[in-house]
Parts: structure tokens; C-alpha cells; sequence
């Protein structure tokens, strides 16, 4: 009897200790990709002021957002795709993927609405 509850209080132990080295794996992949968030980002925002785009249309500035920034827009979409992955285990990979497209949509809306509304402001 001492064996099978010695077992089961093993047993039990490890799932514990597989559940902390899980939870600790989510996190550190949450945390990569917010830091993949914030450096796409950054990069993004450092396109927004610079004189030369003061002269460009809407489109042309849209079209330039677009494809500035191509590694860290990759590094942000795998760290989203991997920290959903181990998030949210059951959802299928084309989920992921469609998510992490969506919200680097998001942050190319977001700095050409500004751009729109800094270029319309100053008429």
C-alpha cells in the first residue's frame, strides 16, 4: 500500500512539476512576443515622422507601411504564432497564423490612421 500511494504521490509530483515547466514556457513565449510587438512597432513609429513621407499620399504612405520592417513584422508574427500555440493547444495552426496576420494588419492601420489624421490636421 505504501508503494502505490509512493507511486501515486510521484506521479502526482511530476504532473506538478510538468504543469510549472509549462506554465513558465507560456510565459516566456508571451513575453517574446510582446517584445516582437514592441520592436515591430517601434520600427513602425520610426516611419511616421520622417520628412520624406510628408509629401506622400495616403496610398503611397499605406503601400510603404506595408513592406518597412520585414524581419521584425517575421519575428512578431512567429512569436505570436508559437506563444498561441502553446496558449491555446487545440487551435489549429491556420488559427494562428490567421491571428498573427490580423494584428500586424492592426499595427499598419494604426500608424497609417495617425499619419491620416496628422496630414489632414495640418491643412
Amino acid at each position: 500500500m505504501r508503494m502505490l500511494v509512493a507511486a501515486a504521490l510521484l506521479i502526482m509530483s511530476s504532473a506538478a512539476i510538468s504543469s510549472a515547466a509549462m506554465a513558465d514556457e507560456v510565459d516566456d513565449a508571451h513575453k517574446l512576443a510582446i517584445t516582437g510587438r514592441d520592436a515591430y512597432w517601434n520600427c513602425l513609429a520610426r516611419e511616421y515622422p520622417r520628412d520624406s513621407n510628408k509629401a506622400m499620399s495616403d496610398q503611397e504612405f499605406t503601400s510603404l507601411i506595408a513592406n518597412v520592417c520585414p524581419s521584425e513584422r517575421q519575428n512578431f508574427r512567429v512569436s505570436l504564432i508559437d506563444f498561441l500555440s502553446l496558449q491555446f493547444p487545440k487551435q489549429d495552426a491556420d488559427a494562428n497564423l490567421t491571428t498573427a496576420n490580423r494584428a500586424i494588419e492592426l499595427a499598419q492601420k494604426d500608424i497609417v490612421t495617425a499619419f491620416t489624421r496628422r496630414k489632414a490636421a495640418s491643412k
